[in-house]
């Protein structure tokens, strides 16, 4: 219901002082003793800086290396060594490409010159890419070396029938306007790709809840596809031109990374303000099949009724995902300063949701942060902590895919798998205890190499994904622009019209989260 593969897919100001990383007095509970020394808990360092911006400085440079130096293009992934990039690409993974290079000039990595070269060649690059014009959406996979749209998947031969998705044009679109208001050089080109996109595109009327967004739609009728999925035709709004949309797939709850599409939407006046009421916080208390009750109550925003639900987990009423992972949460965050403008919404969830991560961690397997990334094992898995989403089948936080059943005595979990950029993710809001969770993954396995953190590492096992992930690697360059530059990318991203539009529509709100 509410997620595609990333990879298709009041706090206080954090403040960099002499001693470290701090955060308000809103950081949540203490760190428990690590799993199997609870006894003894092992003395942690404080949170370095020096340490911090090792971190940054490894990271991009595996964005460096994933990029085509002709095209200035970002492959999807590349090899632990640096030495193999992949031969795909995607809108999310040039997008995280242009606003890294933000976040490096910044944080003094490359100098300004550097930083409006390398983004000029990229946008030049995409400008000339064949896209969906009505719409101005870049489709799902592109080939970094020359910008071609990719007709077969380079690994396989299977076909790929082009796809405009509405989350990953809105990861580009967020790219786009970072670029426009933070880099002067290159202001009017970006602007002007912004200004084309159309995120209505992906809205449906038709639906008993309005402008829930589709998954996305393809050009043509994917029949050539494998497994094709269940599509509709309909006119493209004011292009009279057909498209088959996801009809079966249509993203309908709140703490989901494809809020941002809907937060576009709103800024560029494309859709009405009541769309940001129509997702779920959680499912209805009428309805039997989810595995946890929630708690709250109905409220009106707009004239449209919410029901204010929440879950309760380790003592934090929170709103929970489709799959729980830190992904759904708080990428968005990275550009929205979501927990400032809507202080009884967000301003609650962000913390719990990371409070829960990290002790749901801590008491399992001695380190956290849960969210899609790679397999140890080979391939890709989505991985979250079971009790914060919503599906029935469960992202799982172990290998053996543990189920935690509501009601029920805590399951033995097993092979943990805990993904860095997660944890970097959260240091937005938990910035000490992000810290000491990442310095002893890197002390306790063979878990950091030329581009900074690998993509994920199997606590009890010790085997690890030595790869990266643009998507993630961005996501953690993202995170440390705020944490490191005092909210750096929400400052660029909400000048202008994003803030005077989307900020008096979140900030009323009230979630059923606990204070």
């Amino acid at each position: 219901m509410s997620h595609l593969d990333p990879r298709h897919t009041p706090l206080s100001r954090r403040a960099v002082l002499a001693g470290g990383l701090t955060a308000g007095a809103a950081v949540a509970a203490p760190v428990p003793a690590l799993a199997g020394d609870r006894g003894h808990p092992r003395p942690h360092p404080r949170p370095h800086l020096k340490a911090v911006r090792r971190w940054t400085k490894d990271t991009w440079a595996s964005m460096v290396a994933m990029t085509d130096e002709g095209t200035g293009l970002v492959s999807d992934n590349i090899t632990g060594d640096l030495a193999t990039p992949g031969l795909y690409t995607s809108p999310t993974n040039i997008g995280g490409y242009l606003w890294s290079t933000i976040v490096a000039r910044d944080l003094g990595l490359i100098n300004r010159g550097q930083a409006s070269k390398r983004i000029r060649q990229t946008l030049r690059t995409l400008e000339g890419m064949e896209h969906h014009e009505a719409s101005g959406m870049y489709f799902n996979w592109y080939d970094p070396r020359d910008g071609s749209v990719i007709y077969e998947w380079p690994e396989s031969g299977d076909p790929v029938v082009p796809f405009v998705s509405s989350v990953d044009a809105a990861w580009l679109g967020c790219a786009l306007l970072v670029v426009r208001n933070a880099d002067r050089a290159n202001r009017r080109l970006a602007g002007r790709m912004f200004e084309r996109m159309r995120f209505d595109v992906f809205a449906d009327p038709t639906f008993d809840k309005p402008y829930l967004n589709y998954g996305g739609f393809y050009l043509e009728e994917p029949t050539r596809l494998l497994s094709p999925p269940a599509t509709e035709p309909r006119d493209l709004i004011d292009a009279g031109e057909p498209v088959w949309y996801t009809a079966d797939h249509h993203y309908d709850t709140i703490v989901s990374e494809t809020r941002i599409t809907t937060y576009l939407a709103i800024a560029k006046g494309q859709v009405p303000p009541q769309a940001y009421f129509q997702a779920w916080r959680t499912f209805p208390p009428d309805w039997t099949w989810p595995e946890m009750p929630p708690v709250g109550e109905w409220q009106t925003y707009l004239g449209v009724d919410v029901f204010e639900g929440a879950h309760d987990y380790l003592g934090r009423a929170t709103v929970p995902g489709w799959g729980g992972s830190m992904f759904e949460e708080l990428m968005p965050n990275v550009f929205v300063p979501e927990e400032r403008w809507a202080p009884r919404s967000w301003g609650r969830n962000h913390p719990n949701h990371v409070a829960v991560q990290r002790l749901h961690g801590m008491e399992e397997y001695g380190y956290w942060g849960f969210s899609p990334a790679s397999h140890p094992a080979g391939g890709y898995s989505e991985w979250g902590v079971d009790a914060l989403g919503l599906n029935p089948e469960g992202y799982f936080s172990d290998v053996e895919r543990t189920d935690r059943v509501h009601g029920q005595p805590e399951p033995d979990y097993g092979d943990g798998v805990v993904t860095p950029h997660a944890a970097f993710l959260a240091m937005m809001h938990e910035p000490r205890e992000a810290y000491r969770n990442l310095a002893n993954i890197e002390a306790d396995f063979d878990s950091y190499g030329p581009g900074g953190f690998y993509d994920a590492i199997a606590t009890q096992s010790g085997q690890v994904a030595q790869r990266y992930l643009s998507l993630d690697q961005a996501m953690i360059m993202g995170a440390l622009g705020n944490v490191l530059g005092h909210g750096m990318l929400q400052r660029y991203f909400v000048r202008g019209e994003v803030e005077s539009q989307l900020r008096p529509v979140i900030a009323p709100e009230e979630f059923g989260a606990s204070a």
